[in-house]
This record gives C-alpha cells, structure tokens and sequence, in this order.
C-alpha cells in the first residue's frame, strides 16, 4: 500500500461514523504532517473537541491533552503543577509535566481566547519552535498537532493577533447541513467509546520521523510559486458579498513560508515528489482573517489553479485571430474588388462589418463570411452560423459561419440561420442593414503585403491545452480535501473554459477551411 492509498484509508476509517467533518479532519491530519496548528471556528455542539479526539487515533501510542479554558485558568492547569518537592529539595522551579501539553502528542483547547496572557506566551512558542522550558531544561514538544476550538473570533485590542496568526489552518464548523445526513445521524447509536482505527493504518513514532524527513524534500516547482505571486497579489482586492468594494487582507510573510510546508505536506499525502498547483486547493482556509472573506478567497485560489488555461487560451487566441484576420481581410478585399457597392461598407477592427439595428449596436459579422453568403433567393436553403459573446470583449457579439460544425459543443452559443441581399444580413428571416461609410468618412487602410500567417499546428495545440484540462479535472477529483463548494466553482470555471476551447476549435476549423 502506497503512501496516497494508505493516508486515503487512515481518513475513512477517521470518519467513519462522524458526519459532514470530512474536511476538519483531512486538514487537521494535514497540519499534524506539516507541523502547524489548526483553529476550528463555530458553536458549541458541533463535534469540534470530536475532532481531536479523532485525530489522537491517527498516531500509535499518541497521548492526547484537552482542557476547557476559562479567565480563570492557570499555567499550572495546562504545563503541568510545579514540582514541591524539586523546589524543596533543589531550589528549581519544575513543572511535572507528565499527562499535560508537554508529553502530549495532540492537544485540544477549547475557548482559547480565554485564555491569559501567562498562558498565550508560553504557547507562542509551542506553536512556533516546539519547545518548552522547564526549569533550566529545554524540552523538545513530542506535539503533533494542537488543536483550539473557539465560538468567537478574538477580540480586538486585547493582544490576541500574535497568537492568532500562529493558527495557520482556520476552519469554520457548523451543524450537519444535509438533511439525509442529519437523519442517519439521529438514527446512528453507535458507542463512540467503542470506535477504533485498525492499528495497522496508524501512524508509528518511527514513521513519523521518516514522512518529516520525506515531506522537507518535497520539490517546489516554478509554476507553483508563480502561482502563489498570482494569489498574493490578488488578494490585494477580495470581493465581499454584499459589499461593493474590495478588502485588501494581509498575510504575513511566517504565514506564506508556514503555507510552503503545508504545501510539500499535501504533496506528501498525494504521493507525489513535487508540490502541484492542485496543492494549492485548501491554502484559502490559511488566508482569511474574517469569516465573510473566505468566499472571496476561495475564488482566488481556485481561479489560480487553473490561470495557466486562461493565459494559454488568450495566447493561443491571439495568435489565432492574427491569422484569422490575415485569411479574412484577404478574402474580403478580394470581394470588395468584384463588388462596386461593397466599397461603402464601413470595415471594423480590419475585418468585420457592423450591424446598425440589431441589439445593443455591437453586434458585428466577419466580412469575408458576409461576402461569402449567397445572394438572397428563398428557393436555396439558408447558411448556418453561430451568434456568441467575444470572448475578448464581453460587451461583443460575433456572427460567423461555419458549414458542417458540430454546435452543441459551444455552450452558450446561438445557432442562426444567414442571408444576404446586397448590404443586408437576414438572421433568421429578419433583416439587419450594414453600417456604411457616413460622409467624409474614410476606410481603414489596410495592406495586405505584411500579412503572413504563421503556420502554426494549433489543431495539435488546442487538443494538448484540453488533455491538460481534462487531467487537471482527474487530480481535482483525487484531491482528499475537495469541498463540495469547491467542486461547484471549479465546475463553472472549467465549463467557461470548455466553452472557449470549443470555440477555439471552430476558429481553427475555419482558418483551415479557408485556406483549402
């Protein structure tokens, strides 16, 4: 069994028989591989302190701490009393540590903000070093993971944000939402006390050791800090629902280096030897300071993940329409020649004749598609074409052409049927007239001695961006801390970047066809 295989099994078996905590626990046994610590955010009764419980269970021999803070709590309560008898016998000031943080392998604290300031100190450096000091000793923490629970975010002006920031995972947890779900959890009485996970998944001392030492060298490859960069920047403007301006959210510089190690740890989970931008899939919940930002960020990573499609698509398109233009403007100045009357027609953007009368008056039809339609006669049957918002520019719509394309392959594209009768167009038998020139208006000049296509294989290149896709989709698949909202907003970009493959697709068919 495989790393991927064997951690895939360990999180069934650690949520088997909880509901709706698949994340919580994914992520918290991903923060115990990477070292860091996790914030679960919500009310009380929502399996938070579960959580933890659960997750002592991934470790063998793992001992587990938990403890409820209030205002009153003291270190005593959460390091261990001061040894009496140490203090008697060799004027040291020691804790027996034995049974509290110190000696623990996962620990809970619920209500953390309550905690005091004496409290905070010595956990800033728990969380950050994994040490404590015990008298003159320093001791190396055996903590894999801690946990803290809290229905509040802390307040403001008390000196919380260090330890704030320390949490790098933070999690918002609410009550089960499905209802099915909610029923089978009703109608579930299984003993918890009788629940075990099969000592042979469990995590051993030794291997823990060896998956450290696995995960620090992990590679980090360019296109995923590229990737990075592109998020960081874009936090600078994230959109709140509600909202009509844009928050700039801060994060740290410890949090971005903190964010690399988790990074190599989901790698590590996934069985590869190289961080993927599909790594990048949870780091949202390590972004966010406010809960209402979390939405907005998860569009950002996940807009991020695939940006690379995007800017190859808008490369890939602008070389395309270059050619394009070069075939059409060609054509249509080979038209305009045989056809005195066409000269008067006003040429947009080199190549396309504009519509007057037909929506918001941007709608526009390639020239040499127009010059190519057939005169008008109802006895011949008309050409099929297709309407569609440019990609390019939304506030667009481009009529072409195409004979023999397969349609129902572009989604959000209209199928029309097109006319001509000398400078009109028929859409599906109602009439447009042709923008023409107004008077003392002169034509775009246009030389066709500097337009050369470059011969390019784009029918290779846009078959390669789509098996890209298409294996980018598989690894979101297997990715273990997939949300159902994320798989909702990945399925719209991905649909929208479908859409402009098939679109693209039908562009390279007709530069083929007209250069035949």
């Amino acid at each position: 069994m495989n790393i991927n295989e064997r951690i895939n099994q360990l999180l069934i078996e650690l949520n088997r028989d909880i509901y709706e905590k698949e994340l919580e626990i994914g992520m918290s046994l991903l923060a115990a591989l990477a070292g860091e610590s996790v914030l679960l955010l919500g009310p009380p009764g929502v399996a938070k302190s579960m959580v933890a419980r659960r997750l002592k269970e991934a470790f063998a021999d793992a001992k587990a701490f938990e403890y409820l803070m209030s205002r009153f709590s003291t270190p005593d309560e959460i390091f261990g009393p001061v040894s009496i008898s140490r203090l008697k016998s060799s004027d040291k000031y020691e804790r027996i540590i034995d049974g509290y943080i110190p000696t623990s392998d996962v620990v809970f604290l619920d209500e953390i903000w309550k905690a005091g300031p004496a409290i905070q100190n010595v956990l800033l450096t728990a969380i950050n070093e994994k040490l404590f000091r015990n008298g003159d000793k320093e001791i190396r923490l055996p903590m894999k993971l801690l946990i803290a629970a809290s229905n509040e975010l802390p307040a403001q002006g008390e000196g919380l944000e260090a330890i704030w920031d320390r949490f790098l995972i933070r999690l918002t947890c609410s009550c089960v939402k499905d209802e099915n779900v909610f029923c089978l959890m009703l109608l579930d009485d299984e003993n918890e006390t009788e629940w075990k996970v099969d000592s042979s998944l469990k995590i051993t001392p030794d291997e823990y050791e060896e998956w450290q030492e696995a995960i620090r060298k992990i590679g980090l490859p360019k296109e995923v800090l590229t990737c990075i960069s592109h998020i960081r920047r874009q936090l600078g403007g994230v959109q709140i629902e509600g909202n009509e301006h844009a928050r700039f959210v801060y994060v740290s510089d410890r949090r971005w280096k903190h964010i690399i190690r988790l990074l190599k740890a989901s790698a590590f989970m996934h069985g590869r030897e190289a961080v993927s931008v599909m790594d990048l899939l949870p780091i949202y919940h390590c972004l966010w300071n406010e809960p209402e930002e979390q939405n907005g960020i998860r569009d950002i990573v996940i807009n991020a993940i695939f940006n690379d499609f995007d800017q190859e698509l808008l490369a890939l398109n602008r070389v395309l329409t270059a050619d394009l233009k070069v075939v059409n403007v060609k054509a249509a100045l080979k038209k305009m020649k045989s056809k005195p009357w066409v000269k008067n027609l006003k040429i947009v953007d080199h190549f396309y004749f504009q519509l007057e009368n037909h929506g918001t008056g941007h709608t526009y039809i390639y020239a040499a598609d127009f010059l190519n339609l057939s005169e008008y006669n109802p006895m011949n049957a008309p050409i099929q074409g297709i309407m569609y918002a440019d990609p390019r520019n939304k506030n667009r719509t481009i009529i072409r052409t195409y004979v023999g394309v397969n349609f129902k392959r572009l989604s959000n594209a209209e199928q029309v049927n097109l006319r001509r009768k000398d400078d009109m167009l028929y859409i599906n038998g109602v009439e447009f007239k042709l923008r023409h020139l107004l008077r003392g208006e002169s034509q775009e000049e246009i030389h066709t001695k500097n337009l050369v296509e470059t011969n390019r294989d784009y029918g290779n290149d846009i078959e390669i961006i789509a098996q890209r896709l298409s294996k980018r989709m598989a690894e979101v698949e297997r990715n273990m801390f997939l949300t159902a909202t994320d798989r909702n907003r990945i399925s719209e970009i991905t649909v929208e970047l479908r859409k402009r493959i098939a679109l693209t697709r039908v562009d390279i068919e007709k530069l083929y066809s007209q250069n035949e």
